[in-house]
């Protein structure tokens, strides 16, 4: 597989106060997806990150994203 699922299976997802999501980075652990959703909380923005698990479809728990 060349499409990084099995490599990188931790996706942070942000959402904006209008309801966006955006996809913002894949990770290769749970622990570095959550340093970096912790890293941009920190900066002080009104918008919500959470981590989540890619599956082997290639889709997490969030179907549409930006």
């Amino acid at each position: 597989m060349n499409d990084g699922t099995l490599t990188l299976p931790w996706r942070l997802i942000r959402e904006d106060d209008n309801g966006n999501r955006y996809s913002v980075g894949r990770y290769a652990t749970q622990a570095e997806a959550e340093k970096m959703a912790d890293r941009l909380d920190a900066r002080g923005h009104k918008q919500l990150y959470w981590v989540e698990c890619i599956g082997p479809n290639g889709q997490g728990a969030t179907d549409t994203l930006n």
